[in-house]
C-alpha cells in the first residue's frame, strides 16, 4: 500500500496564503476608501494655467490609484475561495492560476502606488515649473500618503504570496 505524502506543510502555506490575502484585502480597501472620500477643493479661477495642469495630472492619477486598487480589492476578494480550495484540497491544481493573476495584480498594485507622484505633489518641482500641490489642498494630500502607503503594503503582501505560491508549486 502507497504511503500518503504529508500535507501539514501544504495546508500550513495555504492558511498562511488566506491569511495574508485577508490582510492585503484590508488593505487595498483601506487605500481605496482613503483616495475615494479625501474631499479637499480649490477655485480654479485663482490659479495659474500650470498650477491647473498639474492639478488636474494629479487628479488624473487618483483617480487610476483608485481604480486600480478597486480592481486588486475585488480580484483579491474572489480569489478567496480559491485559496479556502487550497487549504481543503492541498493539491488541487488552483494555485497555479492564482499565481499568474497576483503576478499581474502586484504589477498593477505597485504601478498605482507610485511614491513619485506622493513626492511631486508634496515638494512640486522647481526644475520643471510643477508646483507643490500640497501646499494649496492641506490635509487631502496626508489621506493620499496614507492610501498610497496601504497600496504599497497591498503589494508587498501580494509579493510574498506569490513567493509561498511557487514555494508551494516546486514543493508538489
Amino acid at each position: 500500500m502507497a504511503e500518503q505524502p504529508k500535507r501539514g506543510w501544504k495546508k500550513g502555506i495555504a492558511t498562511c496564503d488566506f491569511i495574508l490575502r485577508l490582510c492585503a484585502i484590508g488593505a487595498a480597501i483601506g487605500a481605496t476608501a482613503t483616495i475615494g472620500t479625501t474631499d479637499e477643493t480649490l477655485p480654479f479661477l485663482h490659479c495659474s494655467s500650470s498650477s491647473k495642469l498639474n492639478t488636474i495630472i494629479f487628479l488624473l492619477s487618483s483617480m487610476f490609484f483608485q481604480i486600480a486598487n478597486a480592481i486588486v480589492a475585488g480580484y483579491l476578494l474572489l480569489s478567496l475561495p480559491f485559496s479556502i480550495i487550497c487549504i481543503i484540497r492541498p493539491y488541487a491544481t488552483t494555485p497555479k492560476l492564482l499565481v499568474i493573476f497576483d503576478t499581474v495584480l502586484t504589477g498593477l498594485t505597485i504601478a498605482s502606488a507610485s511614491a513619485s507622484i506622493v513626492y511631486l505633489a508634496h515638494n512640486g518641482n522647481p526644475n520643471t515649473n510643477w508646483l507643490a500641490i500640497c501646499q494649496q489642498f492641506g490635509d487631502f494630500c496626508q489621506s493620499v500618503s496614507g492610501a498610497v502607503v496601504g497600496s504599497f503594503i497591498a503589494g508587498a503582501i501580494l509579493m510574498f504570496i506569490i513567493v509561498l505560491s511557487a514555494f508551494a508549486l516546486k514543493r508538489s
